[in-house]
């Protein structure tokens, strides 16, 4: 009897097992949803969401519009979502700033680990380390080893106090053992034309601010922000050559507000995941070296996590906070 029992009991869970698949699968869509991008229209990041907003509705057979939110270097749309629906209406597009601004800030009005339900990594890439093309600084060695002659007077721009170029050249000062001096612009932009124009040695940045001038043969990239040699930069070594230790790439993430179901955010994450390997939106990724990468939700939480311990680190031990 009870082997009959135990046959009865597996024959049920195989007839009930289609039926759960199925209830994952067909996870309820929002008619219409929107996705919040942290920033002004135009930039990268508003571009990429609006790549995806148009081929996540027709796969999904909704409508998904896209909304910007600017100010706080991210904090207001993000803090926007976070308190938004919980029922997949609303999603953040952000970028590796949500963990940047979260580590520098020493207020935020939602907690960056535990407000969101992190649904798909879209991208993930390196940044470049540039000079003037007529600076004398020809190779990521040549600039460790110019900062260790003259401690303290190699400087270095950033698009403001607790950016992710300011925390970047930090990182890389503590991981070769050098002394760099801070150079704070408002905006990338006047960063580097001042490093075009000499009045700083270097900076961080991504491909696509650079690549005007280093097309045009007045910014030179000596080496990139990943661990390793990036496919994209074949002919650059990763700073880690100089820096031991050192990586800091940047991604372009999908969040939603925690407590969205399970089911919703799998649902979400497969699609997205697909999205970015679709021409339109790997059109966008490619010229920062990005690539699209296909983490689980869990996996975009625990990046999260590992890049927030790590940037609030250092800015904790540089008593780096944001204006």
């Amino acid at each position: 009897m009870r082997h009959l029992i135990a046959r009865l009991g597996l024959i049920a869970t195989a007839l009930c097992l289609p039926f759960t698949a199925a209830a994952q699968t067909d996870a309820a869509v929002p008619a219409t949803m929107k996705i919040v991008v942290p920033f002004g229209p135009g930039a990268s990041n508003d571009a990429i969401a609006r790549a995806v907003a148009p081929v996540l509705a027709r796969r999904l057979g909704n409508t998904v519009i896209v909304e910007n939110k600017a100010g706080a270097a991210g904090t207001i749309g993000a803090d926007f979502v976070a308190k938004g629906p919980r029922d997949g209406s609303v999603l953040l597009l952000t970028s590796s700033t949500f963990v940047t601004a979260a580590a520098t800030q020493s207020k935020l009005p939602y907690d960056p680990l535990t407000a969101f339900a992190p649904v798909a990594m879209v991208g993930n890439g390196p940044m470049l380390v540039a000079v003037s093309a007529a600076s004398p600084i020809k190779s990521a060695a040549e600039l460790v080893a110019a900062a260790r002659a003259r401690p303290g007077k190699i400087t270095y721009a950033s698009s403001g106090i607790g950016s992710i170029a300011h925390l970047s050249s930090e990182m890389i000062s503590d991981a070769a053992k050098i002394q760099m001096l801070h150079v704070p612009y408002k905006g990338a932009a006047p960063a580097l034309m001042d490093m075009i124009g000499g009045q700083v040695d270097m900076m961080v940045s991504n491909y696509s601010s650079l690549a005007p001038q280093i097309k045009g043969g007045k910014v030179r990239a000596i080496g990139v922000t990943s661990a390793q040699a990036s496919p994209a930069f074949a002919d650059l070594p990763p700073m880690a050559s100089v820096a031991p230790g050192f990586a800091a790439n940047i991604w372009v993430s999908i969040l939603a507000p925690a407590g969205t179901p399970a089911a919703l955010v799998a649902r979400l994450n497969r699609e997205i995941v697909e999205i970015a390997n679709t021409p339109e939106v790997r059109a966008l990724l490619e010229p920062d070296g990005a690539q699209p990468t296909p983490y689980a939700p869990a996996e975009v939480a625990q990046r999260i996590k590992d890049d927030l311990a790590a940037w609030k680190q250092i800015a904790t031990d540089k008593k780096i906070v944001a204006e």
